[in-house]
């Protein structure tokens, strides 16, 4: 398959494929199914950090790395482990001379963040175990004498032997070099914090002061001492702790050290605004505030009313039963609903959107901006907007009994979800109430209870209590018929935990965290927005097949993929991946009689999220062939964003595309070519939104740990290395890894039981007269651990807890702590 972004860049005679390049894991990601290209070490990548666009040489063969099948943990961990610190993410390969080959480069490489997106079939994840299945699949070979067992006490060394088998069953693993930079994408800043040089007599400790990057994919920087504070070198000890912004400017070939300049100092490390400061300015995030440039394309005279001219033009739905259902914090209010039962008994179904495009004049400079920022980026404690807040949250927010412009989807529905008609149009609403997922939940459940009033949030005297009740039972009762005729038609759900935060008014820390809950409220709410965004899409690619932005995703990886085909065989499960449709329902019955099932469910959907590729925005002009306009998690031809115009650019565009199609405005003057340019550039920095999300959840969870560990959970074992294993700690949906040399045990021992990996854990007594405890360890074995709180500022780790002196055996008869309900991501 022929990937979106060739055009954009020159077809050179010598490429063979296209392929991602995660830095992060100094891994090339081959999208054409094959294995990934490692990138040895900061020579090779030449420069180059997570997120670039590169082009790539592949070594000789004899400099491939051999994965053996029982290679070293700390080998493996360099692969994919992303969450360690620094001096136990090294490699234990051999430094191979990158000189003295011919120049031709191989292939083109363009990074990717490790990020999930919110329809790809799976949802946010810290995604610490990203290669882990495949070196478990690696691991396990059919052929040839199975020896895998290995005995390792206290004081024997780490490396097991060196494995002896024909070369034939062994795994070679690609090495490359990076030639060229072709689009530099990461922002070239860091936060970190300054030390001293450690050769006091050299020229270099003069001139430069050592910036240490916390995020240690980016280089060691030499900074200028005019740059430090006046009193650095004399009191370097009063800035141990002190955050500071470094951008590079410039990095010679031949260095291991970048040079660069001090932008900022933030604060204190481990403070959440000077850390959140640093996440958002290390990904490229602009949360300065909106120039008078941007703020004059705003209304000026306010309180603003729709001019009379505007409500001529559109249909007038302002006493229909229109109401939003968003989380209770929500400010900017995209989408409202609404159900009438005709006298047939179908239902006239409207998904309503706030008409942002009509405040967004194209080309303005408020335009501008909001196609540079491209999304919101919401993180834990607060949101960075894509557009000012007086559209954000007053202007454009469907905020209730008031007269709002939107853009809606009206159909004509039966009871089963069947579509009679359907309409598109401008409109006008004044939304009844504003609806919590919570408060259409209690109706949900409570079908023919009256729900008290002072239960529920204001509702326009126009409607009722008992009309807005109905509603949300229609809607219900339809969206569980379309999600069950969607699944029914081949679409993929990978549900996975997600951590929502209780935070302090005053201090804005974090007071405790729970999964988050995904109820049926959620899945009604997305149903309908996967309707509509479904729909425009047919609409805006009918009128403009040359000219429509639309969202694809890609089949997962199929190398990958197969590799984790072929480790469920081994550990005896049966997956179907010959389509999205067939996975998902595999994922759904494995495990079903199971009373750990969904637990175990949850381990395997984390594995399965890997193979994923990214959801994508394009122009349909650009890609020629319609078979890579599919959507593989829902298994749909066509599919765009036109549900939250307030946090993401691509909606502005695609109503702009929408009103042209209606007629209501002249077709867009944008060659697709350009519009794929802005395309890309959404792209990236979604990608960057999520991973900013990310982080700022690993943030608050951090300071939680710090503030109020340890926490205890249980735990499933995802994955058995032959001294550490990776687990799923099922209270907080967080991914780590457990080092035997990190416990007290007397000795422990791997092998393969059949082909599975197993670990034996010999517990050092804590009373002598006691009997050593045994705890073996395998693949989906459930445990207690333990997150603590580390020296380093706000990293954990996980611990096992201690079995009692007759071993773990109880372990395995204890029910998941875990709330049985499901999540999926927002559409």
């Amino acid at each position: 398959m022929k990937p979106l972004f060739l055009p954009r860049h020159p077809v050179f005679p010598w490429q063979k494929t296209v392929c991602f390049l995660t830095l992060e894991l100094e891994f090339a990601e081959v999208r054409d199914g094959d294995r990934d290209i490692f990138i040895d070490g900061v020579v090779a990548r030449n420069r180059a950090l997570n997120g670039d666009l590169v082009v790539v040489k592949l070594l000789p063969e004899e400099q491939w790395k051999v994965i053996k099948p029982e290679s070293n943990d700390k080998e493996a961990e360099a692969a994919y482990e992303s969450e360690l610190p620094e001096e136990l993410c090294g490699h234990h390969l051999l430094q191979q001379s990158l000189k003295g080959y011919n120049d031709s480069p191989d292939v083109i490489v363009e990074a990717q963040y490790d990020d999930s997106d919110s329809e790809d079939g799976h949802g946010n994840t810290y995604n610490v175990l990203v290669d882990g299945v495949k070196k478990l699949s690696v691991c396990v070979h059919d052929k040839g004498k199975d020896d895998a067992s290995a005995q390792v006490t206290k004081d024997e060394s780490c490396p097991m032997s060196p494995d002896t088998r024909a070369t034939s069953e062994k795994s070679l693993q690609r090495t490359a070099k990076v030639v060229s930079i072709l689009e530099k994408k990461h922002s070239r800043a860091a936060t970190g914090i300054l030390k001293l040089l450690a050769e006091k007599n050299s020229d270099l400790f003069r001139k430069y002061a050592l910036f240490s990057p916390s995020d240690h994919r980016v280089p060691r920087i030499y900074v200028p001492l005019k740059d430090c504070p006046q009193d650095f070198v004399t009191r370097p000890k009063d800035y141990a702790s002190t955050l500071f912004i470094c951008r590079i400017v410039d990095w010679k070939e031949d260095s291991n050290f970048a040079l660069g300049k001090l932008a900022k100092s933030l604060g204190e490390a481990g403070e959440i605004e000077p850390e959140t400061e640093g996440i958002l300015t290390e990904y490229g995030v602009d949360f300065s505030d909106f120039s008078s440039e941007v703020l004059d394309c705003l209304p000026q005279s306010l309180p603003w009313t729709i001019p009379p001219e505007e409500v001529s033009k559109r249909r007038d739905l302002r006493k229909d039963c229109v109401f939003t259902i968003d989380p209770s914090t929500a400010r900017d209010l995209d989408d409202a609903l609404s159900c009438r039962p005709l006298a047939d008994g179908t239902f006239q179904v409207g998904v309503h959107i706030a008409d942002v495009s009509y405040f967004v004049p194209e080309g303005s400079q408020l335009d501008n901006v909001a196609a540079q920022r491209a999304t919101s980026v919401y993180l834990v404690q607060k949101v960075v907007p894509m557009l000012p807040r007086l559209l954000c949250e007053e202007l454009c927010s469907l905020n209730p009994m008031t007269d709002k412009l939107t853009f809606s989807v009206i159909w004509t529905l039966t009871a089963e979800g069947k579509i009679l008609d359907e309409w598109f149009g401008q409109t006008i609403i004044c939304s009844c109430t504003k609806l919590s997922y919570e408060h259409a939940q209690s109706m949900i459940e409570q079908p023919t209870k009256k729900i008290p009033k002072q239960e529920l949030p204001p509702i326009s005297p126009e409607h009722s209590i008992e009309e807005v009740h109905q509603a949300i039972l229609n809607l219900h009762r339809i969206a569980k018929r379309l999600r069950q005729q969607r699944f029914a038609d081949g679409a993929l759900r990978l549900d996975q935990l997600k951590l929502a935060f209780t935070l302090d008014h005053e201090t804005g820390l974090p007071q405790g965290c729970h999964i988050y809950k995904y109820l049926d409220s959620n899945k009604l709410v997305e149903e309908f927005m996967l309707l509509a965004n479904m729909a425009v899409a047919h609409k805006i690619h009918r009128a403009f097949p040359e000219q429509a932005l639309l969202r694809r995703h890609p089949p997962p990886q199929t190398k990958m993929l197969g590799d984790l085909v072929e480790f469920c065989e081994q550990m005896g499960l049966a997956v179907d991946v010959s389509s999205a449709g067939a996975l998902n329902k595999s994922l759904t019955t494995i495990f079903g009689d199971d009373k750990y099932s969904l637990a175990r469910k949850e381990v395997l959907t984390s594995m399965f999220s890997r193979p994923m590729q990214m959801a994508l925005y394009f122009c349909s002009g650009v890609l020629q062939d319609q078979a890579q306009f599919r959507h593989y998690a829902l298994n749909v031809p066509l599919y765009t964003h036109f549900t939250s115009p307030i946090r993401r650019f691509a909606d502005i565009v695609v109503h702009r595309l929408l009103a042209a199609a209606l007629g209501h405005r002249e077709q867009l003057d944008v060659e697709p070519n350009a519009l794929q340019k802005q395309a890309d550039h959404c792209n990236d920095r979604r990608m960057a939104s999520k991973r900013v999300q990310e982080l700022s959840t690993g943030l608050f969870f951090g300071i939680l740990v710090k503030e109020s560990g340890p926490l205890e959970s249980e735990a499933m074992v995802m994955g058995v290395l032959n001294q550490a294993f990776d687990v799923l700690v099922l209270r907080y949906g967080v991914q780590k890894r457990i080092y035997c040399s990190a416990l007290a045990l007397r000795s422990y021992h791997f092998q393969k039981v059949g082909r599975k990996p197993e670990l034996t854990l010999v517990w050092e007594p804590e009373d002598p007269m006691q009997e050593p405890a045994q705890q073996v360890v395998t693949i989906f074995s459930l445990v207690e651990v333990v997150l603590q709180a580390e020296d380093v500022a706000l990293k954990y780790r996980a611990v096992l807890k201690r079995p009692g002196p007759k071993g773990c055996p109880c372990l395995e008869a204890k029910e998941p702590d875990l709330e049985p309900e499901d999540l999926e991501p927002e559409a």
